[in-house]
């Protein structure tokens, strides 16, 4: 079951007939947000007494703390991260794009969600450069709460049923074990108004939103040991774009073709932040966490695993 609006949320719970103007999916984007911007700005406090940021930066033409920036820098993200999520989707489809692209370009149906992190970055390392603030230290205090965000977005996509579902669900291998929930589902009442007939689609928001919790937590036990500057950020990036390549195995995306190649432009971003994470480690290495690093790893590829079984 979806649930576009609150109001169909509490309809569903309460059996009332109330009519709220709040998208589920909104709400969830504006929780992460505000979510991730608390969670990051701890963690640049913590940068800032460590000595590993600035505690003040000049900010036009006054002083200003440092992790005060962070709720600004989250706007900015957040702003041009719509703007990029959707431009990068009408790159996925540009024979839609070439036959209407006035209705394409103003509808607003569809996001990219790397392409919201591409934009969102860069606009928001803009911003940090403009204000002096070091960018890969402030990386570092942010991965975190940037994964963290993209789970509880992704939760939104669950909810509100946006489309962003998995291939049909193969029910013959299904682990007796496992609930049926996290196995398939038809997103009965979806925002898109799509009808999935049973046995339904893998809940692949559902996984990514499980996967970069995981992560997060990951994170969050290794941020306060010894590490060099950028570790932190690449370890994210090496875990991220491995969590997003393999559930692309059992999601419905628009593919290229290349040089005899089928790919969508997640996994094509996604191999590229897997490389830059793994350039990043090598030269940001830390044996101690390697082990851990690869145990991550092992964890989200199992998990997204069962799900292509």
């Amino acid at each position: 079951m979806s649930y576009p609006y609150l109001s169909d949320l509490i309809n569903h719970l309460f059996g009332t007939n109330i009519q709220l103007p709040i998208a589920m999916f909104g709400a969830f984007v504006a929780l992460a947000i505000i979510t991730a911007a608390w969670v990051g700005k701890k963690e640049v406090m913590r940068f800032e007494r460590l000595g590993k940021l600035p505690s003040t930066v000049i900010s036009g033409n006054k002083s200003i703390t440092t992790h005060l920036l962070v709720s600004d820098l989250a706007m900015i993200c957040a702003i041009f991260g719509v703007i990029g999520a959707h431009i990068f989707h009408l790159l996925e489809y540009p024979r839609e794009l070439l036959q209407d692209p006035i209705a394409m370009i103003f509808s607003l149906d569809g996001l990219s969600i790397y392409g919201g992190l591409i934009l969102g970055a860069i606009a928001g390392a803009i911003f940090l450069n403009k204000r002096a603030v070091p960018i890969i230290p402030m990386l570092d205090a942010l991965a975190p709460s940037i994964i963290l965000g993209y789970g509880i977005g992704r939760l939104g996509c669950q909810v509100s049923g946006d489309g962003d579902w998995g291939t049909a669900a193969n029910m013959a291998i299904k682990p007796n074990w496992l609930p049926d929930w996290f196995w398939t589902q038809t997103y009965e009442n979806n925002v898109v108004g799509t009808i999935i007939p049973a046995p339904g689609v893998y809940p692949t928001p559902l996984y990514e939103a499980l996967a970069a919790f995981l992560i997060f937590a990951f994170l969050w036990s290794i941020r306060k040991t010894h590490y060099k500057t950028g570790f932190l950020f690449s370890v994210y990036l090496l875990l991220s774009g491995f969590e997003r390549l393999l559930i692309e195995k059992i999601r419905i995306n628009s593919e290229y073709h290349l040089w005899g190649m089928n790919f969508t432009q997640a996994e094509f971003i996604s191999t590229a932040l897997i490389i830059a994470g793994v350039v990043g480690i090598i030269k940001t290495t830390n044996a101690r966490l390697l082990p851990r690093i690869v145990f991550s790893v092992v964890v989200i590829g199992a998990l997204s695993a069962c799900a292509q079984l």
